[in-house]
């Protein structure tokens, strides 16, 4: 596997996540310092792990996820459905139906991801809806 170098400084990391709820410029000019951020995660604690993708994600933040995906941030569940990617979501719960409960960064469930996509979520958030209620 090679020498990976060191860790990536916590507060470098912390300051990224959190700016990744939010901020595209400050994003964008952390990426351009240290491209690696693109898939660091912030460990809040309890087994709450949060990326700069699962941040922009569940704020409904399209504009950072799209950034962050160009860069090569790991596609999940979460993202996919907030960002309205239905035939996503619906490979993935098929693979594996017990993600329709899932929990992201916080605890906040899959459909909550889905509902701050808005508009543009509203497939995902009507197949989530079906996949709950049985149909």
């Amino acid at each position: 596997m090679g020498d990976k170098g060191p860790p990536l400084d916590k507060e470098l990391v912390d300051a990224f996540v959190l700016k990744a709820h939010g901020d595209i410029d400050a994003v964008k000019a952390m990426l351009e310092r240290e491209p690696t951020l693109v898939n660091c995660a912030r460990d809040w604690g309890g087994g709450d792990w949060e990326t700069g993708l699962g941040a922009a994600s569940h704020v409904g933040n399209r504009e950072i996820a799209e950034f962050l995906l160009e860069r090569g941030a790991r596609m999940d569940v979460f993202a996919a459905a907030m960002l309205g990617e239905t035939e996503i979501v619906r490979a993935m719960l098929t693979a594996h139906p017990e993600w329709r409960d899932a929990r992201g960064p916080h605890g906040i469930p899959l459909v909550k991801h889905a509902e701050t996509g808005g508009e543009q979520a509203r497939e995902v958030l009507e197949l989530l809806q079906r996949e709950t209620a049985g149909v």
